[in-house]
């Protein structure tokens, strides 16, 4: 069967047609892949390739095996497909410096950790080759600035990528979210045994407050379920810590939603703010958990002024709906409207601006400061209070999951 035959006779199936779970089960092989692993070169790897290891290791990276080679990279890069066709538009790649990629030979086996030293994986070396870092910018960031959070970690990052198949022969020991941590195939038996065949996803790494709950519930009306699916992997240094805003989540979901239609979850990705590129990713990786839809804002995964705030709603006509194989569902900025009464969009209120309750980050950050609880129009009380108490313990802002 073909690869498009099978992705549109596949529908509600994984990207490419089935989970590609990278992560070596049987123990008895496992154990002594970690005996051999031991006594390979070992290259240590920063957070958010660790994040990309968990989820190359669960299937949520599906079809991938490991990391790209360069087929594969300048596919993405020039045609946001991978080289068999299929789409894709984020590189999944190991970057390492020269000096190191000159000591590793073609087809050798090298062990993955942690900084600090934990063994994750063995990656058998199938390629190693140069990339444009410059071009690399241009085409997934569409920028080179190193004002771009993730400009700036790729232009530090090393010159040379390692390519080939990866078996994770450890899960990193997460210290937190435990009940939240569920691999596609679990958030997939739990769709299936809450009878649920359509499934909304969403994606945040921010506190959800009253303009995403109405665009939540506004796709639960035509869906049996929400998947609401925050990213607690490495984010910018003054984005609210993972902890925090699943505190946030959790308070939601027990005070607004119905609790027989909503899964909360972590996606244990990295961010990598790639606005429009990374909109198609998140729809991606949420259709390997097993998702039918997906939610797209306005300027969804984005940073500073560098895309358009909707960009990412506009990129999605560049694909073949049915091979990308989730159906976005656009949704425009959202906001309380005095007038109206009710939470609205420009597309549904017909009031002038100054009837909306708007406030800025900076606003909302200094009521926070001061104790006092913004507009119930803008957030509810109970996700503004555990913001207050992360205000008044001075918690730093942008730790990730770990």
């Amino acid at each position: 069967m073909s690869l498009v035959k099978r992705v549109i006779s596949g529908r509600g199936l994984p990207h490419g047609g089935r989970l590609i779970k990278n992560f070596v089960s049987k123990e008895g092989q496992r154990k002594s892949l970690i005996e051999r692993a031991r006594r390979l070169r070992q290259i240590a790897v920063p957070d958010r390739i660790v994040s990309d290891i968990e989820m190359l290791a669960s299937g949520a990276l599906s079809p991938l095996t490991g990391f790209m080679g360069s087929k594969d990279l300048k596919s993405v890069l020039r045609r946001m497909h991978l080289a068999n066709g299929l789409p894709w538009t984020i590189p999944i790649i190991l970057p390492v410096s020269a000096a190191l990629s000159d000591e590793i030979r073609r087809g050798e086996s090298v062990a993955l950790t942690t900084e600090a030293g934990q063994v994750l994986a063995i990656l058998k070396v199938a390629e190693k080759y140069g990339y444009d870092k410059s071009a690399y910018a241009q085409a997934v960031y569409r920028t080179a600035s190193l004002e771009h959070p993730a400009v700036k970690i790729l232009m530090d990052q090393g010159e040379v990528a390692l390519a080939g198949p990866v078996r994770v022969i450890a899960r990193y020991p997460y210290a937190n979210f435990h009940e939240y941590r569920l691999d596609p195939e679990e958030t997939r038996r739990r769709f299936a045994a809450a009878g649920w065949k359509r499934i909304v996803g969403f994606q945040t790494r921010n506190p959800v407050h009253r303009a995403h709950e109405f665009i939540q519930k506004c796709a639960m009306e035509i869906v049996d379920g929400l998947l609401l699916h925050p990213l607690v992997g490495e984010t910018k240094s003054d984005d609210i810590p993972a902890d925090v805003r699943m505190r946030c989540y959790e308070a939601l979901i027990q005070n607004y939603y119905p609790q027989n239609r909503v899964l909360l979850s972590v996606n244990p990705a990295a961010m990598r703010y790639a606005g429009p590129r990374e909109a198609i990713f998140h729809a991606i990786v949420r259709k390997n958990f097993g998702c039918t839809h997906f939610i797209v804002g306005r300027d969804h995964a984005g940073v500073g002024n560098f895309y358009g705030p909707f960009d990412a709603q506009d990129i999605f006509d560049e694909f073949d709906p049915q091979l990308l194989g989730i159906t976005p569902l656009f949704f425009d900025n959202s906001f309380f409207c005095r007038a109206c009464g009710n939470m609205a969009t420009p597309k549904t209120c017909p009031h002038a601006p100054e009837n909306r309750v708007s406030l800025s980050g900076t606003q909302v950050r200094q009521m926070l400061s001061a104790g006092q609880v913004p507009p119930a129009e803008f957030t509810r009380p109970e996700v503004a209070q555990v913001l207050i108490e992360l205000m008044r313990t001075d918690k730093p802002v942008g730790a990730g999951a770990k």
